[in-house]
């Protein structure tokens, strides 16, 4: 690039024989002294080695020649000032390149290295290359403040010496700088120094506003960005960048994890940069992670990459990409483990009080302990007050005891937040191969979406949430490895995920091998189309609850599933008054359209468990309609089952109860509600009873009969027809599981009779 062609600029100065009026004994500003003024220099038609010439008679310690015109100085403009001269008697000084630069600060540089003359008549050249970069070969680096300058050379050293000049030069060499001017803007053109202390910020931003569309090149260096910088160019790297962790740098034409990593080489560096600007600006609602492996030496906490947003509630997405820890790290993400003494009260029944080392429990630790039940973290903690705020309810725990907070170290872990909503991540891998869990949710927010995931060996969780963040959680087509895959299912304590809130949907996952699929918490769930086995080698092995429902009215959907050699366990274990009172009881859950199987189970093992953990409870909302239940390798005793562990259910009180229409294969008991069923009276009697024996769900009793029809005609003992209908008495028999039926006459014959062990009003 030459400015004197592409933008017309004028550089070189006006010949010697133009008129020494042009030529200043001082800096060149305007009112200061010119050679033909001041009568110190003369012009020379015809030497011998010059042509015309300049010749003066040095008077002063610094002779100066300065053209009086105004050169430009401008950012990516490389000036060479030379000339030639030689002396022609007297002592012997020395020669070099000088200027004044206005604009600029006290202080600048305003020579270049001097050259000492040899001999009289010897002819030396002498030159300088001016700029507004630091690079090598540039003699004299001015800021940009410096608008113009008045150029020419200097003679110091002995006065009296007879000295003749050739025509100064200044000429545009920018092209021996530039590697493409007409689509790279180095940003050292700008005043960029590299060096790792400065701060290049100012001449980062500099060169973008001058870009217009072309590329930034950051060349070879290491760039300290002390301030926010928004580029708005594509950059092109060969340097690193280097900025404290509140400074953002958005990168808005290159705006992926590739251009952040070419900025600054390290990959997790990168990715907390990145995820940094994603939040910063609204030109891009998603962060590609171009398909890389980022290798994780620590945990991410993810509110720590941007401080001041500790709100955040605007979708933003993570997508196409990999975690893993990266070599030589799990040390970084043990578990840490912590015992302290606390009280419990049904009053306040998320906190533990009277904590005396609070401080030293992290949030998001899991609580264990006596009455406490599963997946319940620590929300928040007041260390302050001893407080302890937790995730969920504990069913047994009034009083004082001892209570254990494992805080198990994740790959993402977004606890840190006040409030995070509308975050998708997507296609992403999170590979914890047995040394890191994967994902921690904020302690509260909406509509966090994980959809076509891989979750691959987490060590302890895939995700966790720890408060009410799964507000609407979507977790949709993604698959769970285990890392316990060769442990028992009764030797596992891995989880896919839980949640605590509400709203929760969770379709066309494959889950292989946890402990348990997931615990909810919530209500409004919709589980659909999954795929989740958990069975393991052990002959007639333990089977355990896939999915954990810890609400007794749920108000869930459970639709489509593949349930293999794991049951749906139904629980109150969240819930500090255990006991029914006057709160909703179990009910509100629909489980339809599965698949349930299991290879080699033990005769005991079911597929739908009711575990209360508090005496009164009962079922007043179920529908188990549609259902495919099939054992391989052996026979269950039935699908169903009350876990009396705490307590029973009141089978007096069962209401809508609906178990209809399902298939079962190898299970020794099939289950109905309403249940049809023939009673044959063989003597003439006027009571006959009919015994529902084990048929009906729960082991429920006949609370209604529905409806009896002759099967054939009724006759007393002379064979006369009767055509009276019975009255009927329910809740007959050993455990109320037989109904009466009262003739007025004694009579035989058949009866198709239905009942139900539950009320349908």
């Amino acid at each position: 690039m030459n400015k004197a062609i592409t933008d017309g600029l004028s550089l070189m100065p006006p010949p010697f024989a133009a008129g020494l009026g042009n030529w200043s004994a001082g800096d060149g500003t305007p009112g200061s002294d010119s050679y033909a003024g001041a009568g110190g220099g003369a012009f020379v038609p015809a030497d011998a080695d010059f042509g015309g010439c300049l010749e003066l008679v040095k008077t002063a310690s610094v002779q100066k020649i300065r053209f009086r015109g105004e050169t430009p100085v401008l950012p990516g403009l490389y000036l060479r000032v030379s000339a030639r001269v030689k002396c022609v008697a007297g002592p012997l000084p020395s020669v070099r390149v000088g200027g004044f630069p206005v604009g600029g600060p006290a202080g600048l540089p305003a020579a270049g290295p001097a050259v000492a003359l040899p001999a009289h008549g010897r002819v030396v050249e002498v030159s300088a290359i001016i700029g507004t970069g630091t690079r090598g070969g540039v003699d004299l680096v001015w800021p940009r403040t410096v608008s113009h300058a008045h150029l020419g050379i200097d003679f110091t050293g002995p006065n009296g010496a007879v000295l003749r000049v050739e025509n100064i030069r200044i000429e545009d060499v920018t092209a021996v700088f530039l590697r493409d001017m007409l689509a790279l803007v180095d940003v050292r053109d700008f005043g960029a120094r590299g060096d790792g202390v400065a701060n290049d910020a100012p001449a980062f931003l500099a060169a973008d506003a001058a870009a217009a569309g072309r590329t930034l090149l950051v060349p070879a260096g290491t760039y300290r960005l002390d301030a926010d910088v928004t580029l708005t160019s594509p950059v092109r790297w060969e340097g690193t960048a280097i900025s404290p962790g509140d400074r953002r740098l958005i990168l808005r034409r290159n705006f992926n994890f590739n251009s952040y990593f070419d900025a600054y080489r390290h990959e997790e560096t990168a990715f907390r940069k990145a995820y940094q600007a994603l939040l910063n600006f609204a030109d891009h609602e998603s962060l590609d992670l171009c398909g890389r492996r980022i290798a994780l030496s620590a945990p991410v906490d993810m509110a720590a990459c941007e401080p001041t947003r500790r709100t955040f509630n605007i979708r933003r997405v993570l997508r196409n990409g990999q975690f893993q820890v990266a070599d030589g790290a799990a040390s970084a993400f043990e578990d840490s483990v912590v015992t302290a003494q606390a009280t419990y009260s049904r009053s306040n029944p998320r906190q533990l009080t009277g904590v005396a080392n609070a401080a030293s429990i992290p949030v998001g630790s899991l609580v264990t302990g006596n009455g406490v039940g599963r997946e319940v973290y620590v929300r928040a903690v007041d260390a302050a007050a001893g407080r302890v705020t937790l995730s969920a309810e504990l069913f047994d725990a009034v009083g004082t005891g001892t209570f254990t907070f494992r805080r198990f170290r994740y790959l993402l872990d977004f606890s840190g937040y006040d409030d995070l909503s509308q975050m998708v991540i997507d296609d992403v891998e999170f590979f914890c191969a047995g040394q890191a869990s994967a994902l921690m949710l904020p302690p509260q927010g909406m509509v966090f979406h994980v959809r076509d995931c891989f979750f691959t060996r987490p060590k302890d969780r895939a995700i966790t949430s720890i408060g009410s963040g799964c507000q609407g959680m979507l977790i949709d087509r993604c698959q769970f490895i285990s890392n316990e895959a060769s442990q028992p299912a009764t030797g596992r304590t891995t989880l896919a995920f839980n949640a605590n809130a509400n709203d929760v949907k969770v379709r066309d996952n494959r889950v292989v091998m946890f402990r348990h699929f997931c615990v909810l918490g919530g209500t409004g769930n919709l589980v659909q189309g999954n795929h989740w086995f958990q069975g393991d080698q052990v002959p007639q092995g333990a089977r355990l609850g896939g999915i954990v429902l810890t609400v007794p009215n749920p108000m869930t959907i459970i639709v489509g599933n593949y349930i293999d050699n794991n049951f749906i366990e139904w629980t109150n274990e969240h819930d500090a008054t255990p006991a029914f009172d006057s709160q909703f009881s179990f009910g509100g859950l629909s489980v339809t359209g599965n698949i349930f199987t299991a290879i080699g189970a033990a005769p005991w093992s079911n597929f739908l468990v009711v575990k209360p953990f508090g005496p009164g409870h009962f079922i007043h909302g179920l529908t188990v309609t549609g259902n495919v239940f099939r054992l391989i390798g052996g026979t269950i005793t039935r699908v169903e089952r009350v876990d009396t562990t705490h307590a029973d259910l009141d089978h007096s009180r069962m209401r809508n109860v609906v178990f209809e229409g399902n298939t079962f294969n190898g299970v020794a008991q099939e289950v109905r509600n309403p249940l049809s069923l023939v009673h044959n009276q063989a003597t003439p009697a006027r009571v006959w009873t009919c015994d529902t024996g084990t048929w009906l769900p729960f082991g429920g009793r006949v609370r209604a009969v529905e409806s009896v029809t002759p099967q054939g005609r009724i006759v007393d003992a002379q064979g006369r027809v009767v055509h009276e209908m019975p009255w009927a008495e329910t809740g007959q028999g050993a455990g109320g599981r037989s109904a009466r039926l009262n003739f007025a006459t004694p009579c035989r014959g058949s009866v198709r009779v239905v009942v139900r062990m539950d009320n349908p009003q």
